[in-house]
């Protein structure tokens, strides 16, 4: 079903595309009328060659939980951590215009397979304000559309523990951006809704519904900043299994699952930042709360970091953290009354409860890193991270074995050539 809607909104711009380009190369403009614009189709692409070492030897480290595996109990060196490549088209036809972006990145089976992360077809309706249809980049977070553009960020990745809270970057529907200013404060006021259904590739779907939003941003000078407010309804089977054992234990085991099944669950996210970059130096912070009644909990993130620019090297430090806001164990099933073997059977479901809950992140991360613009529109960096997931969580760590230590800091070192064309 995703390849078929992941089809439909390509044939969709492609369609679009030929229509606009016939229409305007068909021949003179008709006496008294302006000329039409030029169509102007332009390819880029943007890539990251990374390679990632942990100490970890019973979990991965990674930069997103929709990943196979990472660096540390898979491999102590992977290159799937951070690195993509990507391409983008886009077609400039005046007050009409539109964009097709494809990244290639490791997913949930391995696989590198091409994913359609922007198809949208856009018309400028005033010089202030825009409309676009299609596949389109949640406007959450400062760096949300450019988080997968490793030359566009100074460190090595955006900060796990705040971007890896929202795992979906893009949405298909409509939105409206309006841009307006107060004197020297140059203004962006952005609505969207859309939905999205993922394919996880091994074997589950996600899928977010009702998905509705509002962002505005700010520019004066060197300071620019971002309200984002976004909410919806979210479908996944993960657990599932769980779930229907749950509820054979009539109405406790009734009481949990509802709880905690990702079925029809509503999902909030409120986020803001602000960035100062005057050129020689820069310093930029973000925080985030997101919020789901299910298994997936909820918390707040936050991550500040700054640089120095000399000439062409860049050193810069960082500290990110997230918490939970929701109980990352339940007592789960009563015990006291059942039969032995009933009782072992519900003992292994609560653990089973808590297992997930302990993938609710809580963690800290301080960094340091080095960013070489060795030459025009390539950047070589160099980090070094201290991951500590703490409070019987297992932070963002994937493929956790059962000798973890949950409270055990993990030391991460990433080498990355970042470019653009």
């Amino acid at each position: 079903m995703v390849q078929q809607h992941t089809r439909r909104l390509s044939a969709a711009f492609a369609t679009c595309a030929l229509a606009f380009l016939s229409s305007h190369a068909s021949g003179a403009d008709a006496p008294g009328e302006p000329a039409a614009p030029t169509p102007v189709l332009k390819l880029s692409g943007f890539g990251t060659l990374g390679a990632v070492y942990a100490d970890a030897r019973s979990a991965d480290f990674t930069a997103s939980v929709l990943r196979a595996d990472g660096a540390g109990h898979t491999r102590a060196w992977s290159p799937d951590v951070d690195s993509r490549l990507g391409a983008q088209l886009d077609l400039d036809l005046g007050a009409w215009s539109g964009v097709l972006q494809v990244v290639s990145e490791q997913r949930l089976d391995g696989s590198y397979a091409p994913q359609l992360e922007w198809a949208n077809i856009k018309y400028q309706l005033t010089p202030d304000l825009a409309v676009r249809a299609g596949r389109i980049a949640l406007p959450v977070f400062l760096g949300a559309e450019s988080r997968k553009v490793g030359y566009t960020i100074p460190w090595v990745r955006t900060p796990v523990e705040v971007y890896g809270s929202l795992p979906i970057s893009s949405s298909d529907g409509l939105d409206a951006t309006w841009r307006w200013s107060t004197g020297s404060v140059l203004h962006a006021t952005q609505v969207f809704a859309g939905r999205t259904d993922q394919d996880l590739r091994n074997g589950l779907r996600i899928k977010a519904e009702d998905i509705v939003g509002l962002s505005h941003s700010i520019e004066r000078g060197a300071v620019s900043a971002r309200l984002s407010a976004a909410s919806g309804r979210l479908n996944t089977a993960i657990g599932e299994e769980l779930f229907t054992v749950l509820r054979r234990f009539g109405p406790a085991g009734d009481a949990l699952a509802d709880r905690y099944e990702i079925r029809d669950k509503h999902v909030s996210m409120v986020s803001i930042g602000m960035s100062v970059d005057p050129g020689a130096w820069f310093m930029t912070g973000e925080c985030g709360r997101t919020r789901t009644d299910s298994l997936l909990g909820g918390g707040t993130s936050m991550y500040v970091g700054a640089g120095l620019r000399r000439g062409a090297l860049t050193p810069y430090a960082g500290y990110a953290q997230v918490r939970a806001d929701v109980p990352t164990r339940d007592p789960g099933l009563p015990l006291e009354g059942l039969p032995p073997p009933l009782a072992a059977a519900a003992g292994q479901i609560n653990a089973g409860i808590n297992d997930f809950l302990a993938t609710i992140p809580v963690q800290s991360t301080w960094s340091a890193g080095l960013r070489w613009d060795a030459a025009t529109n390539i950047a070589l960096k160099l980090q070094l991270d201290r991951v500590r997931p703490r409070d019987g969580s297992r932070g963002t760590l994937i493929n956790n074995q059962p000798d973890l230590r949950p409270d055990r800091a993990v030391h991460v070192g990433s080498v990355a050539l970042d470019f653009v064309f």
